[in-house]
């Protein structure tokens, strides 16, 4: 009989005693997505909240530093974040100095998000730790490896994504720009 040492496979809660769990949820990819899910997103809430930001912060200022300025309704369909959420991240983070929102010359109604020189510098950093995290998160995965799990989980990502309804209003689930509620 195989064991998890032999299969090199493990519960969330690292154990691996066969017992623990049965064979056929160990060979189930969508199980094992799900718990390999779940200990990346304590990884990256636990590591970012130590730097005192979550990965809303760090969605937000990714999308204000590729896209430049957006309105918030941009943000939110490039970030994943409902809008509602949005509205405390955005506080958050001009609160800090990071960003600045101010009136869209166009359209006075609308806020404009603009990164800041700090936001980009506090970016920078972030961009630091997360790359560490990735490595603690596939440490047992040589680099061509994780190239090859990155292309094969973005190739699943999209057909889900195409197969999908269209969301009308909100940008749709929160985790999907790898977002959860623990991240609020």
């Amino acid at each position: 009989m195989s064991t998890r040492a032999d299969t090199g496979t493990a519960d969330i809660t690292g154990t691996r005693d066969d017992r623990a769990t049965p064979a056929r949820l160990r060979r189930l990819p969508s199980r094992l997505l799900t718990q390999t899910a779940m200990h990346a997103d304590r990884l990256v809430n636990e590591g970012l909240a130590r730097a005192d930001d979550r990965k809303w912060h760090y969605a937000v200022l990714a999308a204000l530093q590729e896209f430049g300025p957006a309105s918030q309704a941009a943000l939110s369909r490039r970030t994943g974040i409902y809008r509602s959420d949005l509205v405390a991240v955005i506080n958050e983070l001009a609160g800090r100095g990071l960003i600045e929102r101010a009136p869209d010359p166009a359209d006075r109604r609308r806020n404009v998000i603009t990164i800041t020189p700090d936001g980009r510098r506090h970016l920078r950093q972030l961009d630091k730790l997360i790359a560490t995290i990735q490595d603690d998160l596939l440490a047992p995965l040589t680099q061509p490896e994780r190239d090859q799990l990155v292309r094969l989980l973005a190739r699943l990502l999209d057909h889900h994504a195409r197969a999908a309804p269209q969301p009308t209003g909100d940008p749709g689930p929160r985790h999907s720009a790898g977002l959860s509620e623990s991240s609020r």
